[in-house]
């Protein structure tokens, strides 16, 4: 057997396991989850509405519905601000202020979880509070949730609905400015509606964001396991499957009802994330159709299509009316009547109602170029709120923490349960576990993602193997956590340790890797391959020697995104590798560790009067991972200025 043979082989058993993985993941999910039905009946586990595990009872209803509120307020904040940025973005910013704007804007993706659950508890948490002081008696809301997870959410949607926009080919512009259309015009009557599946590709990656966030949301929701009441009380305290899962699993007991409902739980979020992800995807599949010419080849279908299109033009006014009145009149008297007496905020609706009718009858009155000026000024003045955003954050933290920063707090073991002293191991331990996960993702990735580029013929493992990395793509942190506890802790029996902490943080990154390396090598020009080969090169020696090289670029932009991520995550660490204190440095890889972001939380939550240790240690956090964030733009800035000369 040749070199070439040996390696293609060599690839194909590294690239099953992902499909070995999420293999594990399911058993060991699954197989604990299920035994919750031997003590609970199935029915009562789904609509039942009382979780108590002290008094033995556990209906998931609550989080369950607490986590799709949390979700749709998320979204209802962060898709009209992410679609009115990507519009901005795209079609009105100039090429180099495009080129600054975007990179800003995945910022937001950059910021740890737990500093954004940082920020919502001591900057987000007190402003609701004084602003509704008669309707948030706790300060953590529902409404507190939904605008931390909807900032989270901002940078997908910005940058698919981008990426979206962009796509729509440029014919489609010229022709309608040919028409007479102006800008704006164009812009809203023929480039968005042309990337509508695009931009709801956008709304559903966001969403199975929001839905798989554990620490920003647990840190500000409140965690009390009820149904809103009013369901619509954006006010009332709130609990999801991903907080319940981060604040039980430490206290429950392995084996029993309590820790096979948490495992249940789980088993009910990966089913709600994967029917998300599922949509996206068909979503996504429709768009690139539509585009490359392929959709509705179905000659009936081309016919229901038109029937339903003219259907809605030749009444589209009505609808519009009919459906904007009913949206603004809901919407504003749910609100309302949180706050206001029934009769009162029924007046109070029907005015907003009728203020806002008269608004866009005025707008619409305009002329097309004012119409065009009155667009501008709303798209910038969207874009500023979103760059405030990112410097509020950003700079509440680095402000209050540089002065709390010292020789001393970086060098020195923390005292006092972290009252006093510095984090020196939370900063050793958080670098341990970002060198471990590189040493065993990076070459997996790596080699699973020149596999997929180089290699992968359309059969039924080369699918199973992508199925499975879309699948693990998709799998929430927690969920990773949970697995690791279950099978690297305890099946395995390594205990809260470094080496488990890898492992678990390298099967959250791999799927980052393998896609940043897949698409890396496919971009790179077949002519350099067809030269190698044409010298007498095998193909493992064109693809390492010649292709690898010329992708290099994209491939270490992946690798260092993904560890950024790793480094920022809490809730896979808190169940493998992390302790609150350890004042010491690990001295084997079978030993626990500190890391800055369980450190981070555990004074947030656990250690009151550490003020200036938090906003330090959030500092040193989010310096390291941003840093990484900056690291990656440069490489990637740097390859593609190589490429185009």
């Amino acid at each position: 057997m040749d070199a070439d043979a040996i390696m293609r082989y060599v690839l194909i058993a590294i690239a099953s396991t992902a499909v070995l993985i999420i293999f594990l993941i399911l058993f060991f999910i699954v197989g604990n989850g299920i035994k919750l039905f031997k003590d609970v009946d199935p029915i009562e586990f789904i609509f039942g509405t009382d979780w108590s595990p002290s008094d033995g009872s556990y209906g998931a209803l609550p989080m369950i519905v607490g986590t799709l509120l949390v979700t749709l307020g998320a979204i209802a904040f962060a898709f009209p601000i992410g679609l009115l940025a990507a519009i901005y973005i795209s079609e009105f910013a100039n090429p180099k202020v495009r080129s600054v704007l975007k990179p800003l804007c995945e910022v937001f993706a950059g910021i740890p979880s737990v500093v954004y659950g940082f920020f919502g508890l001591v900057i987000l948490v007190p402003f609701l509070s004084k602003m509704f002081d008669e309707n948030l008696l706790f300060g953590s809301s529902w409404l507190a949730a939904s605008i931390i997870l909807g900032i989270m959410a901002l940078p997908t949607i910005i940058s698919v609905s981008e990426d979206a926009i962009r796509a729509v080919p440029n014919s489609y512009r010229e022709a309608s400015i040919a028409m007479g259309a102006n800008r704006w015009e164009t812009t809203a009557k023929v480039i968005v509606p042309a990337a509508v599946m695009g931009i709801s590709a956008a709304v559903t990656l966001g969403i199975g964001r929001a839905i798989g966030e554990t620490m920003a949301v647990m840190m500000v929701s409140g965690n009390a396991t009820i149904i809103p009441d009013p369901l619509w009380n954006i006010f009332s305290l709130i609990s999801t499957i991903t907080g319940t899962l981060a604040l039980e699993m430490p206290e429950s007991v392995v084996g029993d009802t309590h820790y096979n409902a948490l495992f249940m739980l789980a088993l009910v979020l990966m089913v709600m994330v994967f029917a998300v992800n599922i949509v996206a995807k068909k979503i996504t599949d429709n768009m690139k159709q539509k585009f490359n010419g392929t959709a509705f080849n179905d000659r009936s279908k081309i016919r229901a299509y038109a029937t339903f299109v003219d259907t809605i033009q030749r009444n589209k006014k009505m609808v519009c009316k009919i459906g904007s009145f009913i949206l603004i009149f809901t919407m504003s008297w749910m609100i309302l009547s949180l706050m206001i007496s029934g009769l009162s905020s029924l007046i109070a609706s029907i005015i907003i109602t009728i203020g806002a009718y008269a608004t866009l009858f005025t707008v619409s009155r305009l002329s097309p170029s004012d119409r065009e000026d009155v667009a501008k000024c709303i798209l910038v003045a969207n874009m500023v709120f979103v760059l405030l955003l990112l410097a509020i954050i950003i700079l509440d933290i680095v402000i209050k923490g540089l002065p709390n920063i010292s020789l001393d707090f970086i060098t020195s073991s923390p005292s006092m349960g972290g009252r006093e002293g510095g984090i020196m191991p939370a900063i050793v331990g958080t670098l341990e576990l970002m060198a471990g996960t590189a040493v065993i993702a990076l070459p997996l990735g790596i080699l699973t993602g020149i596999y997929l580029a180089e290699y992968a013929k359309d059969n039924k493992l080369n699918r199973a193997i992508r199925g499975a990395i879309d699948t693990l793509n998709g799998t929430p942190s927690v969920v990773f956590g949970l697995f690791g506890l279950s099978f690297f802790v305890i099946y395995l029996g390594i205990g809260y340790s470094l080496i488990a902490g890898w492992a678990t943080l390298s099967m959250m990154i791999l799927p980052v890797i393998i896609r940043t390396t897949e698409e890396s090598i496919r971009a790179v020009p077949n002519e350099l391959r067809e030269a190698s080969r044409a010298m007498g090169a095998t193909k493992w020696q064109t693809t390492y020697r010649v292709v690898f090289p010329a992708a290099i670029g994209g491939t270490i932009t992946g690798a260092i995104l993904s560890l950024g991520r790793a480094t920022g995550e809490t809730a896979p660490i808190m169940f493998t590798a992390a302790v609150a204190f350890h004042p010491s440095l690990a001295k084997s890889i079978m030993d626990p560790v500190m890391a800055l972001p369980y450190h981070l939380y555990y004074l947030t939550a656990e250690v009151p009067g550490t003020t200036g240790n938090q906003y330090a240690t959030a500092t040193i956090l989010l310096i390291i991972v941003l840093s990484m964030f900056v690291l990656a733009s440069v490489v990637r800035s740097h390859y593609n200025k190589k490429i185009r000369w």
